[in-house]
């Protein structure tokens, strides 16, 4: 993976990264938003600290460990990435409360567009603040948009130290198992 420096991080500061999305997806897999590494890269999770790709893999969503820059080649499992805000920042925290309202009106458009069977949103407080359920809890929702179903998923940030990769994997390996029921 390329080295930054502080300067070339900080100039990806309020970058957008594209989703990789496609209609009819298994799972559309929704960070907060993009860090700086995954601004600079343009590839989702790309910080090296953040499970999500071993979590993805070790929970049976991909046959193999996926990089970052392999991120197009989820499209061909049915699955997708997607953020809640798409500004990137250093840290969530520097969202506000408005953002995080707005992201969720947009992405529950984006999600009646785009029609996958599963919306998963990595981060419970993120998942609170977008859709205003203060009392979600990691797991299946009730919720659907249009006819998706929403689950929450614990956030796979190296920060998240409640979560260890192999829970993590138990939780994203229950939704796999939903999502091909």
């Amino acid at each position: 993976m390329a080295r930054f420096t502080p300067a070339e991080l900080e100039a990806a500061r309020d970058r957008l990264v594209p989703d990789v999305v496609a209609d009819g997806l298994r799972v559309l897999f929704c960070g907060i938003n993009p860090g700086l590494m995954t601004a600079a890269t343009g590839h989702h999770f790309a910080r090296p600290g953040n499970r999500f790709w071993p979590v993805l893999h070790l929970s049976g969503f991909t046959p193999r460990l996926l990089k970052p820059s392999e991120q197009r080649e989820l499209l061909s499992y049915g699955l997708g990435i997607t953020n809640v805000v798409a500004r990137a920042t250093a840290r969530a925290d520097e969202l506000t409360a408005e953002e995080y309202r707005e992201g969720g009106r947009l992405l529950a458009l984006k999600v009646a567009r785009l029609r996958p069977s599963w919306l998963a949103v990595v981060g419970v407080t993120a998942y609170r603040a977008a859709f205003d359920d203060r009392k979600a809890q990691v797991g299946p929702q009730e919720r659907l948009i249009g006819d998706t179903r929403v689950w929450v998923l614990p956030n796979p940030s190296g920060l998240n130290a409640h979560w260890t990769a192999a829970t993590m994997a138990e939780e994203f390996a229950r939704l796999r198992e939903a999502a091909e029921a």
